[in-house]
């Protein structure tokens, strides 16, 4: 891939400013990214982070109705939207090169000029709550956040980022002023423009639209205590036609440097068609259409967690398969080949190439790198850091946290039964 070269500059009142020219590119995108996720959230808002994601283009003083902002970015040939996690908050926009202006310009008004009009928050209500009803009744989509509650439970980091119906159908304006009190300061966000344009005029766009925020200290999250002795099981009843299970370990934050070795471990069990459990649990068994394992890392705490949706009078069979692998890759005689690694490696490195062909994605990329890792590791570094992962390196990794003390199995169905699941999280 072509090297990607980028600038960075901090403006007085902290905000941080990140240029990746892509002078193939006669697109850019604008990017700004908040440190602020539902992991800050209490009881009261849990909710209000990604409630705000949708206000965020509802109108401003400046442009009072979400028909304006939509027609000045459909007039410029551009596409606009947003995206809530657990530790940050990111809105864009995405047009040609030579709209860059406009772009930071609408999302510097976003950010200080929102009118949160109560009757536009009253029917922003509806389409959240449907959203989560959408969510809800898909669970091979809701099943990670189904197996994170397992792991940290009733904490922030263990809610869903959605939030709940009692609290969406309560928020008001006064909460969105409050939240963004206390997590929106121009220390806490990073701009990023990737595309074609030049680093000296993005800096002066961004000066320009930005530097008038006035800085403050925020609020920080709550860490994740850990303390897992046993294998521990959660069973979300509900009535499908498919069992969709969340099956994996505890590991480690996103400064830890094991999460490279992790993550080739990922992609040598579930990353992809010729990947090990797609060929036991699909291929020979058929047993799941679906079958994956990724690994999350957060700042404090991560995980790694292999999915599947499972014929339900063969749901015990899949489970076995799937910790029977576990078991088999974290013993010492776990049989992982040259080219198993080999393929892991290239699998996680091609995806990453072929992601970063969007301008929007390369912003997100060095957004997140810059306000959640602390240090901005390039896509180059980042294959190299998997390109030097050895055979030792995973090995490693699978005996340290593939342990049976330390299995968490989360399930979607039909079931009462918790014993039928719990003798089944043995190696």
């Amino acid at each position: 891939m072509v090297a990607m070269k980028y600038q960075r500059k901090v403006l007085k009142n902290g905000l941080r400013i990140i240029t990746i020219p892509m002078s193939s590119f006669e697109s850019a995108t604008a990017m700004v990214m908040v440190g602020a996720g539902s992991r800050y959230e209490t009881h009261k808002n849990n909710g209000i982070s990604h409630f705000l994601e949708h206000m965020a283009f509802k109108g401003t003083k400046k442009r009072p109705t979400a028909q304006d902002i939509a027609a000045l970015i459909d007039g410029a040939g551009g596409e606009f939207n947003a995206f809530t996690g657990k530790e940050a908050t990111g809105y864009f926009v995405k047009a040609a090169s030579n709209h860059v202006d406009l772009c930071l310009d609408v999302l510097s008004d976003m950010l200080q000029n929102s009118k949160l009009d109560q009757a536009e928050i009253n029917k922003e209500r509806g389409v959240i709550l449907e959203e989560k009803n959408l969510y809800e009744d898909t669970p091979s989509r809701s099943i990670t956040d189904v197996y994170e509650n397992l792991l940290y439970g009733d904490t922030p980091l263990g809610w869903d980022i959605i939030g709940t119906k009692k609290v969406i159908q309560t928020i008001n304006r006064q909460d969105f002023v409050d939240y963004m009190g206390s997590l929106y300061s121009p220390k806490n966000i990073t701009v990023v423009v990737a595309g074609g344009v030049e680093a000296k005029q993005v800096e002066e766009l961004v000066e320009k639209h930005f530097a008038q925020m006035k800085p403050f200290d925020i609020v920080s999250y709550k860490k994740q205590l850990e303390n897992q002795v046993k294998p521990a099981l959660f069973i979300k009843q509900k009535k499908t036609e498919q069992v969709h299970i969340g099956i994996g370990f505890r590991t480690v934050s996103i400064h830890n440097d094991d999460k490279y070795a992790l993550s080739v471990l990922s992609a040598i069990l579930g990353g992809g068609m010729s990947s090990r459990l797609f060929s036991e649990v699909r291929e020979k068994r058929g047993l799941a259409y679906y079958v994956r394992t990724s690994a999350e890392h957060y700042q404090d705490v991560g995980h790694m967690v292999s999915t599947a949706g499972l014929d339900p009078k063969r749901v015990d069979e899949g489970i076995q398969i799937i910790v029977g692998q576990y078991a088999k890759i974290a013993s010492s005689n776990a049989g992982i080949t040259k080219q198993e690694l080999s393929k892991a490696k290239e699998f996680l490195k091609g995806h990453l190439v072929l992601e970063l062909e969007d301008s929007r994605s390369v912003a997100a990329f060095f957004a997140q790198a810059e306000l959640l890792d602390k240090k901005i590791e390039t896509p180059e570094e980042l294959i190299a850091k998997i390109d030097a992962v050895a055979m030792d390196d995973v090995q490693k990794v699978a005996k340290k946290y593939l342990k049976e003390d330390q299995l968490n199995l989360a399930v979607i169905g039909n079931f009462t039964n918790r014993q039928r699941f719990e003798k089944l999280l043995r190696f």
